[in-house]
């Protein structure tokens, strides 16, 4: 049996908008501008370019293995099984990491709502709200994503529209519409790759568009064009909304709270009305995200265990009440409560890039090798993907040393369990995320 072909190529790129979210920025935003010292529309931009060379990969990834959708697949195909695992296990960050940065928005944006509750107790009310969702195989549908994504859309044209207000009611020196691309002031090359590395962040998630290869029309050429516009238009779009909160708020005036930052500029524009929505918008989102994050996981989790890449006993099991992986994701809420009270939005975040920059270096190099390698020697089978590895590289080289000491434990640990597991890589090792447990 088939899947149905009923998808075109405005469903797929709705969808994927819907993936990465159109408000993906504006978390990240305060952040990301503390690091960069005010450019981040420059690091949006660099991380378009490196997501856009990646999405070429993916799509033309997604034509040899139409069935996969995943970049551990492409690289134990096209490289070696070992290093498959490895991409996979490093990969793994992003599911448990998600939920955990979640966590920690969510809990930072309550405080806006109820400040008299602290944190730790917020942290433990949307970690256990996460699980308990997952638990309960409480899932949001299709309708539900699509209005939300309809309702993030009104508040972004509000948000762009009060913005314009403000800026147009401010004085205008020379360079002030040119400064949050380029102020020699503040520039410096080495801050500015710190804060594309964790601008990346803004695209993670148009990957899953290559999953659903086996229910487009055509999808040897709509999968890679919708990941290339999802990029583009998550990009042009994102880079709007970092733009004009630079104009209102530059990078010298500190923010009452970095992780929050973009509430406090909606409030600064359009008044505690516009502050309470963009606050309430951007937790309902958050909410989505980091129970959707959970709930993939848990399966990815769960199809570890299932192929014995990690203990059966454990992993790999169901509830026969549910049908849901319960123990994956009770770990997985119990990993985003600790790791709420003992890193911050920042640090997690630049963690989850350290996995998606090795699996986007993966999809790069497996591309190379499937289509130039093996197939036919043109320029762009060369250039394409080793331009999307070498950026990808540079942005994953421009993480911060604790991410990058974090990150290599984890990758080490992974490493060292399957050397255990495959009797040092001797027999080859697999796993997959299915879809769906039954």
């Amino acid at each position: 049996m088939q899947l149905k072909r009923s998808l075109h190529l405005h469903h797929l790129v709705l969808m994927g908008i819907i993936l990465v979210q159109p408000t993906a920025p504006m978390p990240l935003w305060g952040v990301v501008q503390q690091q960069a010292r005010g450019h981040v529309i420059t690091t949006i931009l660099i991380a378009m370019v490196a997501m856009l060379f990646t999405a070429v990969s993916y799509g033309r990834m997604a034509r040899a293995y139409p069935s996969a959708g995943s970049a551990y697949t492409y690289v134990g195909q096209e490289i070696h099984s070992s290093l498959g695992y490895a991409t996979g296990w490093s990969m793994l960050m992003d599911y448990v990491l998600n939920p955990l940065i979640c966590t920690i928005w969510c809990s930072k944006a309550a405080m806006n709502i109820v400040p008299d509750i602290p944190y730790f107790a917020w942290t433990i009310f949307f970690a256990g709200l996460f699980t308990y969702l997952n638990l309960r195989k409480i899932e949001a549908t299709a309708h539900l994503n699509a209005a939300l994504a309809a309702v993030m859309g009104i508040v972004i044209i509000a948000v762009l529209v009060e913005a314009t207000r403000y800026i147009l009611g401010m004085p205008h020196p020379p360079g002030f519409f040119t400064q949050p691309f380029y102020n020699p002031e503040t520039f410096n090359l080495h801050l500015v790759a710190q804060g594309t590395s964790l601008a990346v962040l803004t695209y993670i998630g148009f990957d899953a568009i290559s999953t659903l290869s086996e229910e487009v029309h055509n999808p040897r050429k709509n999968i890679l064009i919708a990941m290339v516009m999802v990029c583009v238009i998550i990009g042009v779009l994102s880079a709007i909304e970092v733009y004009v909160a630079q104009l209102v708020w530059p990078a010298a005036q500190p923010f009452p709270n970095v992780e929050t930052a973009y509430v406090d500029f909606a409030g600064r524009i359009g008044g505690s009305i516009l502050f309470h929505v963009v606050n309430l918008t951007l937790l309902v989102a958050s909410i989505g995200s980091g129970a959707g994050g959970q709930l993939a996981g848990a399966r990815l989790l769960y199809g570890m265990g299932r192929d014995h890449a990690l203990p059966n006993a454990f992993f790999g099991y169901v509830s026969p009440k549910t049908q849901v992986p319960s123990r994956n994701v009770m770990l997985i809420g119990a990993v985003c409560l600790l790791g709420a009270w003992i890193i911050s939005y920042e640090t997690g975040a630049e963690l989850l890039n350290f996995g998606a920059l090795i699996g986007f270096m993966g999809v790069n190099i497996a591309a190379f090798v499937h289509y130039w390698v093996r197939g036919h020697r043109t320029f762009g089978n060369f250039a394409a993907p080793l331009a999307g590895f070498v950026i990808c590289l540079a942005l994953w080289l421009s993480l911060r040393d604790l991410a990058k000491i974090a990150g290599m434990v984890w990758l080490i640990v992974g490493i060292a369990y399957g050397a255990y597991k495959t009797n040092w890589f001797r027999k080859p090792i697999r796993f997959e995320a299915p879809s769906s447990i039954e």
